[in-house]
């Protein structure tokens, strides 16, 4: 069996896949990935024998300009984005039995046209529930409008978004489709999502809402283990004091990093804590050389979470599963859309803080840590730790071959309950 596996987007976006590439694997499947052309990822996927297909431009190098990209830069990257799936990721999916997309809704259009031209099978999978449509929350394009939760219905949100989704991508996509004898969709966002999408995200941090449309079939999320060792400088960091507080901001390009950085800091010593910072893609960097900071490049996350005593981030699925599966409470300081979404999960579950706004003070950020730190909040995400699934990825893979097989979604939903 051959399956490809397909997106566009950062590392949070590319690691589960790689996940589902080793699970894969390990049913004794054939695996390629279609993802951006960056160097890290190719290698990452290549340390589990998994070939990189590039697909557009790098994606680091768009996320860390010194200005963010104009409307027709923007336009183009869609639009040639869309092309790519009917070249470089049709000509990847001849032969193979199965196509999984986990790309952003027009460029899943895309997929599953090539997927409907081939014959084989499908599937459009979600990392966090905001990305598919439910009457309970709205779309991500609006989920920091200045305006009260659920003031809007957000079915009329949704409407909205699907409505613009087809003036902006449905000619560019209808045109392609046009180009390999298929007819035209009506609906993009509709026709990428199908009926059944997945959502691969770990039912305790972000569970799916009933009553809603579509019939969701949730996996557990994507989380591959990580047995890389920290390295022995950070275990002697670790090993010298008290356990410090993680800032981290993983691939987002932060505003102002020095800022943030010396807000970060001296918010964590006003608590007489001890500092870890990741460097991350906006290469953050210490303030100072005194000996309670140190700072990291690519860690295990897996391992050092679970050594902290919080993880200040910018609240990727990735991050915030990570940290919720360690223990470690969390400050989650959203940067982009869905990442307020896991801020209100982790404030919800009482397991750590959700910061109001992108950018941090030291009084903001003292106070959030305040409740962070309190070992209330330790113990409640302690307790969390023991609810969140590691199997995710194996199911997924499962799931996969049991539907190509022609077992269905719906013959599997109270496997995947238990």
């Amino acid at each position: 069996m051959r399956v490809l596996l397909s997106t566009y987007d950062s590392r949070g976006g590319v690691e589960p896949l790689v996940a589902l590439a080793v699970q894969l694997q390990a049913l004794a499947v054939e695996v390629r990935v279609c993802a951006p052309p960056d160097e890290e990822f190719a290698e990452r996927l290549a340390g589990f024998g998994v070939h990189l297909v590039p697909v557009g431009e790098p994606v680091r190098a768009m996320m860390t300009l010194p200005a963010p990209p104009s409307e027709a830069d923007l336009r183009r990257n869609v639009d040639g984005l869309i092309a790519a799936q009917f070249d470089t990721v049709a000509a990847e999916a001849e032969g193979c039995d199965a196509l999984v997309s986990t790309s952003l809704p027009w460029a899943g259009a895309g997929a599953r046209s090539v997927a409907e031209k081939l014959g084989i099978h499908y599937v459009y999978a979600s990392y966090h529930p905001t990305h598919l449509p439910s009457p309970h929350h709205p779309p991500p394009e609006y989920a920091d409008w200045p305006f009260p939760r659920n003031e809007i219905d957000n079915r009329v949100l949704w409407d909205l978004n699907m409505h613009s989704a087809n003036e902006l991508f449905g000619p560019t996509l209808n045109g392609h489709r046009a180009s390999i004898g298929l007819p035209p969709v009506e609906n993009v966002f509709d026709y990428a999502y199908t009926d059944h999408p997945w959502l691969a995200a770990d039912p305790t941090l972000g569970a799916w809402q009933q009553p809603a449309n579509l019939d969701i079939v949730q996996t557990g999320a994507w989380l591959l283990h990580d047995e890389r060792p920290l390295s022995a400088e950070l275990l002697a960091f670790l090993d010298a004091g008290t356990p410090p507080v993680y800032v981290g901001f993983g691939s987002m390009p932060v505003f102002a990093p020095n800022d943030i950085v010396r807000v970060a800091i001296d918010a964590i010593r006003a608590h007489g804590r001890r500092v870890l910072l990741s460097h991350g893609w906006a290469d953050l960097a210490l303030t100072d050389d005194r000996d309670d900071c140190f700072a990291v490049g690519e860690v295990n996350q897996q391992a050092l979470f679970g050594r902290v005593a919080a993880a200040v981030h910018h609240g990727g699925a990735g991050t915030t599963t990570t940290a919720a599966r360690a223990g470690a409470p969390q400050v989650v300081v959203p940067q982009g859309k869905d990442q307020l979404y896991w801020g209100r999960r982790v404030a919800d579950l009482r397991i750590g803080v959700a910061h109001a706004g992108p950018i941090p003070t030291v009084e903001s950020l003292s106070a959030a840590l305040a409740t962070a730190l309190a070992p209330e909040t330790r113990a409640r995400a302690s307790a969390v730790a023991g609810k969140i699934r590691t199997d995710g990825a194996a199911v997924a893979a499962k799931l996969l071959l049991d539907t190509v097989g022609g077992e269905t979604s719906a013959d599997l939903a109270p496997r995947l309950a238990r």
